[in-house]
């Protein structure tokens, strides 16, 4: 299975944005965390989308018992209320 930090450049891959994976807790996951699933998905989720409905759609279904922080390309951290084609655009 592969490492935290390759299921983050999967997901920045395939989505157009990074995110920091965290414990359920809220504590950071070393990057070189083993032993967690692959992100499935192989198309970006639709831009009129919120962060909210991406985590629930998207990220927990694959990682139950994990917290995600979808990130802008600034580093800060996105609201749940705002949409994906915000996030992307964010780095251009």
């Amino acid at each position: 299975m592969p490492s935290t930090k390759s299921v983050e450049r999967k997901i920045q891959r395939v989505e157009g944005f990074w995110v920091s994976l965290l414990h359920e807790n809220g504590a950071d996951i070393r990057s070189d965390k083993q032993a967690i699933p692959q992100y499935g998905f192989e198309r970006m989720a639709n831009g009129e989308q919120t962060v909210n409905q991406w985590i629930a759609t998207r990220f927990r279904k694959t990682y139950p018992g994990f917290k995600v922080n979808v990130m802008a390309a600034d580093g800060s951290t996105c609201f749940g209320n705002t949409k994906l084609k915000t996030v992307r655009d964010s780095y251009d």
